[in-house]
């Protein structure tokens, strides 16, 4: 067995002493690129650690295998679970590096403070991530488009039926390597503007990648699919006017030479990718706006003919461009249908600093650090 540990952690919130590696004796053959699809195919191996009241224990790559859980467990009880996606690329010099790990651990964190779980300390969210990319390195796919996709879980596991935090935890990693998000390949993406069912509301846990805000998201949008549209633009809780984020993606509306976002103030999740557009719409010298946005604003721009572009961000699907709008018997065409200038622009800036075939001044790649 390995051991990627580097020292003998102190604080009883880290994992002690380190990260003990058990390789699989029954390796898998890899998928063919173009059978991979999102999130159908996993790796190996799987990092697991618990949680109690001494702190974190038990690190280990393992191999992948099914959880055991009793049936009491709060996670299962009450949903008290949180989660990342993040992905591992294939860089053009032939290194695989990990996409904006950092910010995921940290947010990961913030998730974990509004559902009563346990911080995973952000030294240690990195160690488990590259741990388990670096033993399933072979999983990381080279075609173009393709990406390993990594998924750190936390929950609630102790046994117990009253309803308060859980006093034991698991954080888990498991992998996927993955192609095209949306089925048929990236193309520009029919929406349905939803007025009646609530994905957050002030106050509650919408700002969390919360396991229970996906589970809620469900029904509006299989009624969406039902309708012949890909995903459901969420609307405020309030009075359903303003718009706050497509599916599991955030929202960007260009009307004329602006490109307005709705602002992070608690229902929304604050996206990595959201952040990076943000970061290159302004070095680009691109006017953007962090504000609320509602859908009359969007149907006078269609009018006018200044709704040129929309699109919505994700680490699974990075930049997809939005073709229409559906609203009732009412339907918005953004644009000519077609993905924007700056929708493609956005895509391929992205694409490149992921492969490393572009400059990555910002830092947001991060190489896996050597074995041992």
């Amino acid at each position: 067995m390995d051991d990627v540990s580097s020292s003998q952690a102190t604080n009883q919130e880290n994992f002690r002493p380190g990260v003990r590696i058990e390789r699989s004796a029954h390796p898998t053959d890899l998928p063919a690129a173009e059978a991979l699809g999102f999130g159908r195919c996993f790796s190996d191996h799987m990092f697991r650690a618990q949680h109690d009241e001494n702190g974190w224990r038990d690190a280990a790559i393992v191999p992948r295998a099914p959880l055991v859980l009793d049936p009491a467990a709060a996670v299962l009880q009450y949903s008290q679970c949180v989660f990342e996606g993040l992905k591992a690329f294939w860089s053009s010099e032939g290194k695989v590096r990990v996409f904006r790990p950092e910010f995921h651990a940290r947010r990961l964190g913030e998730s974990a403070k509004r559902m009563c779980l346990p911080q995973v300390p952000v030294a240690d969210f990195l160690r488990a991530v590259f741990a388990l990319t670096r033993v399933d390195e072979r999983f990381v796919p080279h075609a173009d488009g393709t990406s390993l996709y990594l998924r750190p879980t936390l929950m609630g596991t102790e046994a117990f039926l009253g309803v308060r935090p859980s006093l034991a935890a698991e954080f888990f990693v498991i992998a996927s390597p993955v192609g095209a998000y949306w089925q048929g390949g990236r193309r520009p993406l029919r929406i349905w503007i939803e007025t009646d069912l609530v994905r957050a509301a002030p106050g509650g846990s919408g700002a969390a990648k919360f396991g229970g805000n996906y589970a809620a998201s469900l029904l509006a949008a299989e009624r969406a699919k039902a309708h012949g549209f890909d995903q459901v633009l969420w609307t405020d809780a309030r009075a359903h006017t303003e718009i706050e984020e497509i599916g599991t993606m955030n929202v960007f509306v260009r009307i004329g030479d602006t490109v307005v976002t709705p602002a992070l103030d608690g229902t929304i999740l604050a996206g990595a990718t959201r952040d990076c557009v943000l970061v290159l719409l302004r070095e680009w010298g691109v006017r953007v706006e962090e504000r609320r946005i509602t859908v009359a604003e969007i149907e006078q721009a269609h009018r006018s003919g200044t709704l040129t572009e929309m699109f919505g961000t994700g680490t699974a699907s990075i930049v997809a461009p939005i073709a229409e709008l559906g609203l009732g018997a009412k339907e918005i065409v953004v644009g000519t249908r077609e993905e924007g200038d700056l929708t493609r622009r956005l895509y391929d800036a992205i694409r490149g600093l992921q492969r490393g075939t572009l400059e990555d001044r910002y830092e947001w790649l991060v190489e896996l650090p050597a074995p041992g």
